[in-house]
């Protein structure tokens, strides 16, 4: 691309040197830079892109876009300075990749819980309704037979930009992303026009980052509130929110655009008049306006209901048909790590989830109470370098909706596993739980009980080798991940792999009867 076609997309404040010539890159990490690449010096959350400038130029980058004044540039190096690196990158991407967005059919799902199961449940729906859908999420990226790793649940700006264009150009019609709260807050889908918005629910979470929760409402709140009013997509309908959940009540109050709302109550335009749970599913009979028609799905749980009526009513309000929604919610079987079961007929149901909220923890056990004809038994424990106001409430979210719980590690990174678990063990209110020796049996005594086991495979066999036929097993908060961070290793672990193992071990690995 010409150079001054491309920096006409951004706002100069001075430059220096040649800027005609061609680019034939960008890039924004300096190891990824080659002959002729434009690079955007980007001032990080772990490192600065101002740095590594020298290092760009090295690998053969032609021209430098930048922030910082007295930034120590090459000689003979073209320079544009701009007032927000982070900003530029994502203009520059657009230009660049040829405004993807605007040839594709955007949806942008936010919220603490439920992203990745409502992008699961519309791209169901989209396939049966005959369209190519795109996904860009926590799990993964995928269109049309094709799966990337997702470094984060929101590409960057150029990585987005890019993502996009190649979907388009595979012939992907629709793209459902989940959209962050840091994706948000850090301009990752300024330059993206998104056909649609939805909100799922706000509790705690990410604090570590954005400190209030006030501050945490207003980062999800400007995806409705700047990025979407500033798409140039013109549909009817440009919000769908989750009105039972407070956050979401204030949401439809506080931005002034075109909104469906859904749930459970009277005023919902897209509402569950009845519901049932039970392993197999839910059944739901929906009323969204003048339709009514019956939803069944094999996701389990009343959280659940809320992640069907959000991806309901999205499809609705894009004009997709009630079949292809009734049977695209059908087809779904399972989400990766979404209270997936990994047990078999003939041993204790043990369920994987990446609930790693207080919230979300709450949830899911409420959800799992009714399954349960003996015991719940709760794995789970909170991240290190992360959030820590939520290690005590999420300690007495799963005593007060589990029979035993286990406090065990998850991803300590740089801290003490141990330092962790006593922040975890300090939310359990007095008297509401014993705590018992690893060693003990499930039905040794009464009334609720925890105890302390830091390596996460120890934690997990142990919760499996008590567990009896009529208990119920929840291991929380990683979900589909496939590693453990600790220290600065990254090692294989995966929840699911490692209760399966557990299970043949200890109940026999009886197959399915």
């Amino acid at each position: 691309m010409k150079l001054s076609d491309l920096l006409d997309s951004i706002e100069i404040l001075n430059a220096r040197g040649d800027l005609s010539g061609e680019v034939g890159s960008l890039c924004y990490d300096s190891r990824c830079c080659d002959k002729g690449s434009l690079f955007v010096a980007v001032s990080g959350l772990k490192a600065d892109g101002h740095g590594y400038i020298g290092e760009a130029t090295a690998r053969g980058a032609r021209i430098v876009v930048y922030e910082r004044e007295g930034t120590p540039l090459p000689e003979n190096i073209p320079a544009v300075r701009v007032r927000d690196s982070r900003i530029a990158l994502g203009a520059l991407g657009r230009r660049f990749y040829g405004d993807p967005s605007s040839r594709l059919c955007l949806i942008g799902v936010t919220g603490t819980n439920g992203k990745t199961t409502v992008t699961y449940l519309l791209e169901s729906i989209l396939q049966a309704a005959g369209h190519a859908a795109g996904v860009l999420g926590t799990v993964n990226y995928r269109y049309q037979g094709t799966i990337v790793p997702a470094p984060n649940t929101t590409p960057e700006s150029f990585e987005m930009q890019r993502m996009l264009a190649t979907m388009a150009d595979a012939g992907v019609t629709h793209v459902v992303a989940e959209v962050s709260s840091h994706a948000v807050d850090l301009r990752r889908v300024d330059d993206c026009d998104f056909d649609l918005g939805i909100f799922t629910n706000l509790s705690q979470d990410h604090l570590d980052y954005h400190g209030t929760m006030e501050a945490y409402y207003e980062a999800k709140k400007r995806f409705f509130a700047a990025i979407l009013p500033g798409s140039k997509k013109t549909r009817d309908i440009r919000m769908v929110v989750n009105s039972d959940d407070p956050a979401g009540s204030r949401l439809l109050q506080e931005v002034d655009l075109p909104a469906w709302s859904f749930g459970t109550g009277p005023t919902c335009r897209v509402r569950a008049l009845r519901y049932g749970f039970t392993l197999a599913g839910t059944t739901a009979d929906i009323q969204a306006g003048s339709d009514r028609f019956t939803l069944t799905s094999p996701l389990i749980g009343r959280f659940n209901l809320y992640n069907l009526l959000a991806a309901t009513a999205a499809s609705l309000s894009l004009g997709l048909p009630v079949e292809s929604i009734i049977r695209g919610i059908s087809d779904l079987k399972t989400i990766p790590g979404r209270l997936e079961l990994v047990s078999r007929a003939g041993e204790p149901c043990v369920f994987v989830d990446y609930a790693h909220t207080e919230d979300a923890l709450s949830k899911v056990l409420e959800n799992l109470l009714p399954f349960r004809k003996k015991h719940i038994v709760t794995v789970f424990g909170c991240g290190g370098d992360r959030d820590r106001g939520k290690r005590p409430r999420m300690g007495a979210a799963a005593i007060m909706g589990s029979d035993w719980t286990i406090l065990t590690s998850d991803n300590p990174r740089s801290e003490n596993p141990r330092e962790i678990l006593a922040e975890i063990e300090g939310g359990i209110p007095p008297g509401a739980a014993s705590k018992q020796d690893p060693d003990e049996p499930l039905d040794q005594g009464s009334g609720k009980r925890y105890t302390v086991i830091p390596d996460r495979r120890a934690a997990i066999e142990a919760a499996i080798r008590h567990a009896g036929m009529d208990d119920v097993v929840l291991i929380a908060g990683k979900g589909h991940e496939d590693y453990q961070i600790i220290g600065d290793k990254r090692l294989w672990f995966d929840d699911r792999v490692v209760a399966r193992e557990a299970l043949s071990t200890f109940h026999g690995g009886r197959p399915p009867s």
